[in-house]
């Protein structure tokens, strides 16, 4: 299955992960930019570049059960 960029809502997150692994989005930093537009357009090429980068290798799901 294709992997995609999902809204995760959950009790400790609230943002953009990953549909196939435990991969979530956390910026680096404050926002920048000089208008909302501009700040919001920083935001989307960085979340967008690290979703492309990132192996679902490197973040497995946690198991529901673990031993």
């Amino acid at each position: 299955m294709r992997r995609k960029l999902v809204w995760l809502d959950g009790q400790n997150f609230q943002g953009w992960g990953c549909s196939e692994c435990a991969w979530a989005f956390k910026p680096q930093g404050p926002l920048v930019g000089e208008s909302i537009a501009e700040m919001k357009t920083h935001y989307e090429r960085q979340r967008d570049q690290e979703f492309a980068s990132h192996a679902c290798a490197d973040h497995p799901p946690a198991t529901k059960n673990p031993r």
